[in-house]
């Protein structure tokens, strides 16, 4: 979960000023507003989420206890691999999340065949990244979705139109599951040497080596 510090700050008579923080994770902002109220003079202080809810600290500190023991600040690594004159595709999906103040790693790929090319490929691990996500109830939350195909992410994100039938039905399914959870995605394009995880997953399914696995983890920067 994401926030942004709204909060007041008192010098003594000379006035007030106002600040607003970038995003922050809501654990990390609740510390930097400890360390704040050590100088005695923040005189307000609220948080607002993603969705344009504002908690007090305590109301926070409620919210953040209450679903400590559900998945949170998650990030999807995807991937597709196709080969054409077998029709078959790889898909790789690796998922980084916390529950219960630990760091965890899900890592998973898949076979599927008679599918049309390298985009619907990439189409079908993101479903499949999103199938993951239902499997663990995430739900009412944002989660960044980071791949290096452009195509998927510029046309799911509406920035590139879509023509195409084939992928305009994976469209239509990726969205009614991600209304289903109400989950808002973060669509982030990376290079393909930042998403050497996924794409050796889908290169491993696309010859046959089979993959789910789920391991608790050292906090990794995402």
């Amino acid at each position: 979960m994401k926030v942004l510090i709204r909060w007041t700050y008192f010098l003594n008579k000379k006035g007030t000023a106002s600040f607003l923080s970038e995003w922050l994770e809501a654990e990390s902002a609740l510390a930097i507003v400890e360390d704040l109220e050590k100088t005695g003079r923040v005189k307000a202080v609220e948080f607002e989420d993603e969705v344009g809810t504002v908690w007090t600290k305590k109301e926070l500190v409620k919210l953040l206890t209450e679903v400590e023991d559900e998945p949170q600040n998650i990030t999807v690594f995807f991937d597709g691999s196709y080969r054409k004159n077998e029709r078959l595709a790889g898909l790789g999906v690796a998922l980084y999340y916390t529950q219960n103040k630990k760091n965890w790693r899900i890592r998973k790929n898949a076979l599927l065949h008679q599918l049309e090319s390298n985009n619907e490929a990439e189409y079908a691990a993101f479903y499949e990244a999103v199938k993951q996500l239902e499997e663990l109830e995430v739900h009412h939350q944002s989660c960044v979705f980071k791949g290096d195909s452009l195509v998927v992410l510029n046309q799911l994100s509406g920035e590139w139109p879509c023509y195409e039938e084939q992928l305009n039905r994976w469209i239509d399914r990726i969205e009614e599951k991600l209304a289903k959870l109400n989950i808002r995605p973060v669509y982030t394009p990376i290079s393909r040497k930042d998403n050497q995880e996924s794409d050796q997953l889908a290169s491993q399914a696309i010859n046959g080596e089979e993959i789910f696995g789920k391991m608790q983890i050292e906090k990794k920067e995402l």
